[in-house]
């Protein structure tokens, strides 16, 4: 049997020790398929090296590039899981999760980064606060641009996009929906598969920001270009809330705001990168063109027409709508 003494001795040297010990990182696995390398990257990394700096290593955000994790779908799945906590997805793909998140993507809703970031002040904290009831949190959300039609072969008119193999995302309803009623074609596909598909002829046509047809490499295939933004791509930085939930108040305040201003820069940057990818596919051979305007009024109405069905039909809250026509009112006002 120990001595009292001994055993005292032994008792305060275990406290000692147990105090001293620093306790194990809190792991934030956050999946992504920005290519490693890229801008986006760089900012996220920023954004995680300050996160442990300002936490002293208790949080350690570690990011997967590249998609090796799997498309957004997946990715959603390991974070109900726990093998991942966050990602950084797509609004089509978080629309399972949450429909208001494709608000900003709507056709022909904004058309300008001055409309955005106006609107931005107001939605992003009710897109926030949607994902919360959902059981995620929202640390950043940032612009990639607006997209245009892109393909091997002009696209102005009716009679050029018959035929076309136009590419949307998997999952997303609202792309898919635009091009029914405007009568193309279009071939579902996760974002991984599209610069295969691309090569093979399984697609020859895709919607996208001029910085993401390089940054994905598409750009080789991509000989003609249609002078009308369709609509405006975002990105969101979410993870699940029992992650967040096991961080102290003071390290969930050092995460958010790392990655909010993280959010802020990237949309600096896209802005930068998205008019420099553009004038660099000009230099190789892209043709940019308007649209025929008849073409352009017809695509515009069916814009229109379907975020009308969408909100007659609950599949975007009246609320959120509002609350975009308001700030859009009183930006194109001034």
């Amino acid at each position: 049997m120990i001595q009292a003494p001994l055993a005292r001795l032994l008792l305060a040297l275990g406290l000692a020790f147990a105090v001293a010990s620093p306790a194990a990182a809190q792991a934030i696995k956050i999946a992504t398929l920005a290519p490693d390398g890229s801008a986006w990257m760089r900012e996220l990394r920023a954004a995680a090296a300050e996160v442990k700096a300002g936490t002293d290593g208790r949080v350690d955000v570690k990011f997967y590039p590249g998609g090796v994790m799997g498309n957004d779908a997946v990715v959603l799945r390991k974070m109900r899981l726990g093998q991942l906590q966050g990602g950084v997805l797509t609004s089509s793909e978080l629309s399972l999760v949450y429909p208001d998140a494709p608000v900003y993507s709507l056709p022909f809703l904004m058309s300008s980064w001055e409309e955005v970031e106006h609107v931005r002040k107001t939605v992003d904290p009710m897109l926030a606060r949607g994902f919360d009831e959902r059981g995620i949190r929202m640390l950043g959300v940032s612009g990639l641009g607006f997209a245009y039609m892109m393909g091997d072969k002009p696209l102005g008119s009716s009679g050029e996009l018959a035929g076309r193999k136009l590419w949307v995302p998997q999952n997303d309803a609202v792309a898919a929906r635009i091009f029914e009623m405007g009568g193309v074609n279009t071939i579902p596909l996760p974002i991984g598969d599209v610069f295969t598909s691309l090569q093979t002829g399984l697609v020859d046509t895709v919607v996208n920001t001029p910085s993401g047809a390089v940054v994905l490499q598409w750009h080789g295939k991509m000989k003609h270009m249609v002078d009308l933004p369709l609509t405006f791509v975002v990105g969101f930085l979410v993870i699940d809330d029992k992650a967040w939930k096991r961080l102290t108040p003071a390290d969930q305040a050092v995460l958010a705001k790392a990655f909010a201003d993280a959010g802020r820069r990237m949309d600096v940057n896209t802005r930068r990168d998205d008019a420099a990818a553009l004038e660099a596919m000009k230099k190789q051979g892209l043709r940019v063109a308007p649209m025929d305007p008849a073409e352009a009024r017809r695509w515009q109405a069916l814009g229109t027409q379907l975020v009308t069905e969408m909100e007659a039909q609950r599949k975007i809250s009246p609320e959120i709508l509002a609350a975009v026509r308001r700030s859009l009112a009183e930006y194109r006002a001034r």
